[in-house]
């Protein structure tokens, strides 16, 4: 059985004792049916993992005994952030859970023109939420110990000025280079990807204002999920770990 990968948000050290929070305790003891004596494997964020062994499996809390620090080399050198308009139904949450699984470092939701989800408030707080538990899933599965952050949403002209040393790249369909034509002068892409509907002439012409290239993935339009994982594959083929 594979060793099972637990998100403990709480500091972690060699020889100490840790009681999982629920949540956790819940999955290891009634889920897994895990019991005294067996491995798993926590990580807090910080890029390592810390193996430890179960010392007590009661009905509502399992307690560890961690065994060592363990640095974990998962990280891609490629610094990618992700701002990705938001899209509908599960998409958005698709778009999340992968592009973590290909080493994607931070996500910014954005609203645009075309965008066709409207949040505000605490229904977009509980998203932003949401989101992230789906980055600590991912993050369990894939093997990552460095947590992505997904930021709190904002408007895409916002993101689009933030100051940055990242090179800007926006997928367009009517770009005249693709992705492999790049040279980056830095190990940090900020990569944008529009809307359904695709970013409005004004909203393209404000990317190329604030330093972005326009670049393409091929002769066919994709779907934004489709875009995002594609384009973030690409970039970590050529620039990071993949292939």
């Amino acid at each position: 059985m594979r060793v099972p990968r637990i998100y403990q948000g709480a500091a972690l050290g060699a020889k100490t004792e840790v009681t999982l929070d629920a949540d956790a305790s819940a999955h290891i003891g009634r889920v897994l049916r895990m019991t005294e004596g067996q491995a798993i494997s926590l990580f807090n964020g910080d890029g390592n993992d810390y193996p430890a062994t179960i010392v007590a499996a009661g009905k509502k809390a399992i307690t560890v005994v961690v065994e060592q620090c363990v640095v974990n080399p998962s990280e891609s050198p490629l610094n990618l952030h992700l701002g990705q308009v938001i899209s509908r139904g599960d998409r958005m949450d698709f778009t999340i859970q992968k592009s973590v699984e290909l080493g994607v470092n931070t996500i910014t939701p954005l609203f645009s023109e075309r965008c066709g989800v409207k949040l505000d408030g605490e229904r977009l707080e509980k998203k932003i939420q949401q989101w992230q538990k789906i980055v600590i899933s991912a993050c369990e599965q894939s093997g990552r110990s460095a947590v992505p952050e997904v930021r709190p949403a904002m408007n895409l002209i916002d993101w689009c000025q933030e100051a940055t040393s990242a090179i800007k790249l926006n997928l367009h369909p009517r770009a005249q280079h693709g992705i492999s034509g790049l040279n980056l002068a830095t190990a940090r892409v900020r990569l944008l990807i529009g809307p359904e509907g695709g970013l409005s002439d004004e909203e393209i012409a404000m990317t190329e204002q604030q330093g972005f290239t326009d670049v393409l993935l091929g002769p066919r339009v994709l779907r934004t999920e489709t875009a995002a994982l594609t384009a973030i594959s690409v970039l970590q083929s050529r620039f990071g770990d993949l292939g």
